[in-house]
């Protein structure tokens, strides 16, 4: 009899301990509610200082956590600077010269910091929340954000050249892309939807405009004069007609065949993807909803959770022990 007692207790322990250990690995809305109930207040306030001060920092905030994601999972890797044991992601072709926010950023993590008395929030739930507040502040949809993601100590050039997908991929090469980090084809869909904001540089939608023949003429001649054939190559032109707004004009504009990037417009090419465009183009409830679900989704990718990782006291540098 006692040793059957014994037993159950053992059990008991057991499950609880395998159910703690999965909760505390699972990321939650609530994860800071009791160590720095002020952090998500505190990161808002941050970012709509910057989106107000320029509204490009909106789109530039929602792009960093993008291109975090895509490589190696959500863990703050793409603010780590170049140092001997990193070899730095802002150093890959899709972030050289283009990808932005870092300043902000950093000013968010000592606010936070400052607010919870110590280094608290993680460097990738920055970023998970900053693209959230961005979104919000340009009038687009609100979601809770997933928290508890932990910091990267390493990051890999070579892996974000791999796995963030080109301004110049066609849709086979997309659908791939998104897959290969478990997203679908309607997750691509919703998730470009984030150029309804930001700008793009000449480099990126040169080829568009003078190669492809599946853009309005008008809107290529336009776009000529802002992109010329040789040179240009950082100039900017806006990712859709209203690039300080969180609206479907992004869709809309591909519907008439004006989307800035070849990879943009080949969502809306008589292919697959065609019908989720259209729809997106003139029901804004939709587009904002499925938008939210699927950057919770994004979020998810491979998270540093429990004691994995760290939570850097600087976003640019691993913590020195």
């Amino acid at each position: 009899m006692a040793s059957r007692w014994y037993f159950s207790v053992l059990l008991h322990a057991f499950v609880f301990a395998t159910v703690a250990s999965l909760g505390f690995s699972q990321l939650t809305p609530n994860y800071y509610d009791y160590s720095c109930p002020n952090a998500l207040s505190t990161i808002k306030s941050v970012v709509e200082a910057a989106v107000q001060r320029e509204n490009r920092m909106g789109a530039s905030l929602l792009r960093l956590h993008f291109h975090d994601c895509f490589v190696n999972g959500c863990d703050g890797s793409i603010l780590l600077d170049p140092s001997p044991t990193i070899d730095s992601e802002k150093n890959a072709f899709a972030n050289v010269q283009s990808v932005r926010g870092f300043e902000v950023v950093d000013e968010i993590k000592q606010a936070v910091d400052q607010a919870c008395g110590k280094p608290v929030v993680s460097c990738a739930d920055i970023l998970a929340i900053v693209a959230r507040d961005s979104v919000v502040a340009l009038g687009g949809p609100t979601w809770e954000v997933q928290l508890g993601r932990r910091d990267a100590t390493t990051a890999s050039r070579d892996a974000a050249n791999a796995n963030i997908p080109g301004p110049f991929f066609s849709l086979s090469q997309l659908i791939t892309n998104f897959k290969n980090h478990g997203l679908d084809e309607k997750d691509l869909v919703v998730l470009s939807g984030g150029h309804t904001i930001g700008y793009a540089r000449c480099f990126n939608f040169k080829a568009h405009i003078y190669n492809d023949s599946n853009i309005d003429p008008s809107f290529a001649q336009y776009l000529k004069y802002i992109c010329p054939i040789n040179g240009g190559d950082q100039n900017l032109a806006p990712l859709d007609s209203t690039p300080a707004n969180f609206d479907v004009s992004y869709y809309s504009n591909l519907v008439n065949k004006i989307g800035l990037l070849h990879s943009d417009q080949e969502l809306f090419n008589g292919v697959s993807t065609d019908a989720l465009v259209q729809q997106y183009s003139y029901d804004n409830q939709a587009f904002f909803r499925d938008f939210a679900n699927s950057i919770v989704k994004m979020g998810n990718i491979q998270p540093l959770t429990g004691n994995q990782g760290e939570v850097r006291v600087n976003c640019r540098k691993v913590n020195s022990y």
